[in-house]
């Protein structure tokens, strides 16, 4: 992937930068130096920001562990730090993971840790290695059990083939591993290495524990099995593929001849998996499935877990993706009663992450009483808010009450009955720490220092009292630090971004310009813009266009971006003024009427609103070529490349679309197509009369 993306950027590069030669004679060979730059961005990485990680919070909360090299390189070994004082040791040596049949030029090698995860009792480590790429990541591999009391290593899976184990994890009790091998569903004893299949119809078409390529890529869940909180049970997805249409992927360049590979794929519209829950003992038997409503083709069981060792939490989507229903289901019989519904107009998004607390608190200190109840994010009242729901439900307690919306959850402190979440209530570039009371009482109040503008994230540590801290600038690198709870004290600095600003010394030759461009109609999109280096404000400068402009991402944010920032920082060196504009449908936190007005108008809005906006930008400023003006973008952006492009030649002289969707039909996305774009060929989407060739300088 790396080296696609190099070299994508590489084409998108020098396909604008002959622009740039071509209208521009003043400059002096761009395109070598574009080159070289690049190279450095992307090739030896240069400006590559200091790493922290990654870390995993102990459960204690005060502290964390860090996998690093062992001294001298033989291994790996896992570290504890204490977060406020870094005092360093050695919680896991390497000299314990250290298979016999592991040598390499006579001496012992250590296992290489792609992931790991602890017992409950913390008396076993998991290690996951040797692993292998299953669509976009790396889930298949072998699994290794460390007893840490006698230091004995084995590796599970019987006599099952090298790194054919995936999503493998201990039962609550530590006793077991469930894992998933072949589309079938194992558990394995620790202590004696027995093996019981729970499942035996695991094929092509059926596929347990694990899930298909839409689950994958446009529901982002791979895992598909979940241990009951007593051990006894595993809950689990069913896939049937039966039906789904087979893609065929010719793949020329592995090898002198082609090959191909087929993949059930569904396309917009056509017809999907047919996918149930059911919940199997641990020690093997039948079956129960859960008795969700609807027809198993048209719905979408998008997360599921156990609320308690009798109960399953559910949430199906509709195919269009505008109604999410939230169920609890008995275990023993199936039967599963909803007990919240959201929907939407447009569409709802995923709660990825079901919160259980409890439902009321009372007294000064806030403390829990009362029956359980669990967060929802929703955004039925024009803001993205959460929502405090009993378990047996209703409409719910609103928590965060202010005129603005939740980004993201960042966790909770139950004991002071706090949550902790993202937020910017004015500029919708930059992001912030907020906290609410979980009972739904007063205003938000922000966490993070005022005196800290941009773009701060945040991993909290168990109890809610630290919290690993990212901030960020445009043109800042990030610094990560240890902060201290609520107060935002910050106890321990992680990265020294010192080397690098200095390297970025003749990169960042002026400071980005953060601006608003009124596009008509009381529309005000945010935007930025990069000018080159000795700029003139009285010369004519060609002009590149970074869009991306669809639901899943903003490109205008106050945020360091890494390779993203200074390829477009390479192209303002070069000698354009570099623009991105965040068009209605982005992400922005501007409310629910802003991000889902592109509601079956994806490419028609985003292209009018950017060329709205570039107009504008060259009627403020004099320095604007109009008659120069490029634009590129990745994915999403690609896709509206294209539609700029077709739609309004007179504005767009010469394009690169990086991987576009030019036909929303051809996509998986029989969720988001449907639910975001026009239904529709490539001529008739993007432009209905005019030619389907690419125009260039």
């Amino acid at each position: 992937m790396k080296t696609t993306i190099r070299h994508a950027t590489r084409i998108a590069a020098v396909c604008l930068a002959a622009a740039v030669v071509t209208l521009d004679a003043r400059q002096a060979n761009p395109v070598s130096s574009l080159r070289a730059q690049i190279d450095k961005i992307f090739k030896t990485r240069d400006y590559t920001a200091p790493r922290f990680g990654p870390a995993r919070w102990l459960p204690d909360g005060t502290a964390y562990a860090i996998v690093e090299a062992a001294n001298g390189g033989a291994g790996s070994e896992i570290v504890r730090y204490d977060a406020s004082t870094g005092a360093r040791s050695v919680l896991v040596p390497a000299t314990k993971l250290m298979p016999p049949s592991g040598t390499s030029g006579g001496r012992k090698v250590g296992l290489e840790i792609d992931d790991y995860q602890w017992a409950p009792d913390g008396k076993r480590l998991l290690i996951f290695t040797n692993t292998r790429k299953v669509w976009r990541q790396n889930t298949r591999g072998d699994y290794w059990v460390l007893d840490l009391n006698s230091g004995g290593l084995k590796k599970l899976g019987g006599s099952a083939p090298e790194s054919s184990l995936m999503f493998a994890k201990f039962s609550p009790d530590g006793t077991r591993v469930g894992y998933v091998r072949a589309n079938n569903i194992y558990v394995e004893q620790v202590a004696t290495g027995a093996i019981t299949s729970l499942t035996s119809d695991g094929s092509e078409t059926t596929i347990n524990g694990t899930t298909d390529w839409v689950y994958e890529e446009e529901l982002d869940l791979r895992d598909a099995f979940r241990w009951s909180p007593d051990s006894k049970r595993i809950a689990y997805w069913q896939f049937d593929s039966t039906g789904v249409e087979v893609f065929s992927l010719i793949n020329d360049t592995a090898a002198l001849y082609p090959t191909v590979t087929r993949i059930p794929y569904p396309k917009a519209g056509t017809t999907n998996s047919a996918v149930r829950v059911g919940t199997v003992s641990a020690d093997g038997g039948p079956t129960q499935w859960m008795k969700v409503p609807g027809d198993p083709r048209q719905h979408y069981l998008a997360r599921m877990d156990w609320r308690d060792a009798n109960t399953l939490a559910i949430q199906q989507l509709n195919r269009l993706q505008n109604e999410d229903n939230f169920y609890l289901a008995d275990v023993s019989t199936g039967v599963a009663k909803r007990v919240f519904h959201d929907q939407s107009q447009a569409w709802v998004d995923v709660v990825e992450d079901i919160r259980w607390i409890a439902a009321t608190r009372s007294g000064s200190d806030g403390r829990a009483n009362g029956a359980d109840a669990f967060l929802w994010i929703s955004e039925r009242d024009g803001w993205r808010h959460v929502y405090r729901v009993p378990a047996s439900g209703g409409e719910g307690t609103l928590i965060t009450r202010f005129e603005a919306d939740v980004i993201e959850v960042v966790g909770t402190d139950e004991e002071s009955g706090w949550l902790y979440f993202l937020a910017s209530l004015s500029n919708a570039t930059e992001r912030y720490l907020y906290r609410s009371k979980l009972d739904g009482s007063g205003a938000p109040e922000r966490v993070t220092p005022s005196d800290q503008p941009g773009w701060h994230t945040y991993a909290l540590a168990p109890r809610g009292q630290m919290a690993f801290h990212t901030w960020s600038q445009f043109d800042r690198p990030p610094v990560i630090d240890v902060v201290a709870l609520p107060p935002h004290r910050s106890l321990r600095g992680l990265t020294d971004p010192k080397p690098l600003q200095a390297k970025l010394g003749d990169v960042i030759t002026s400071p980005v310009e953060f601006f608003n461009v009124d596009v008509g109609n009381h529309v005000v999109l945010d935007g930025w813009m990069l000018k080159p280096p000795a700029f003139d404000a009285s010369r004519k400068y060609p002009v590149i266009v970074f869009v991306y402009g669809e639901p899943a991402g903003q490109t205008v944010t106050n945020r360091w971006g890494s390779g993203q920032t200074l390829f477009n920082r390479a192209l303002a060196n070069a000698g354009y003024v570099v623009v991105s504009f965040d068009n209605r449908g982005t992400p922005a936190p501007k409310g629910a009427a802003w991000r889902k007005v592109v509601y079956g108008s994806v490419g028609d809005l985003s292209s009018k609103e950017q060329a709205a906006a570039i107009r504008a930008l060259a009627e403020r400023h004099a320095f604007i070529d109009s008659t120069r003006v490029g634009i590129w973008g990745w994915s999403g952006g690609g896709t509206n490349t294209l539609n700029a492009m077709f739609r309004f030649p007179d504005i767009y002289k010469v394009g690169v679309a990086v991987a576009p969707v030019p036909d929303q039909r051809c996509t998986t996305r029989s969720i988001r197509s449907v639910t975001w774009a026009c239904q529709a060929t490539t001529r008739q989407a993007i432009a209905p009369d005019q030619p389907s060739t690419l125009r260039k300088a």
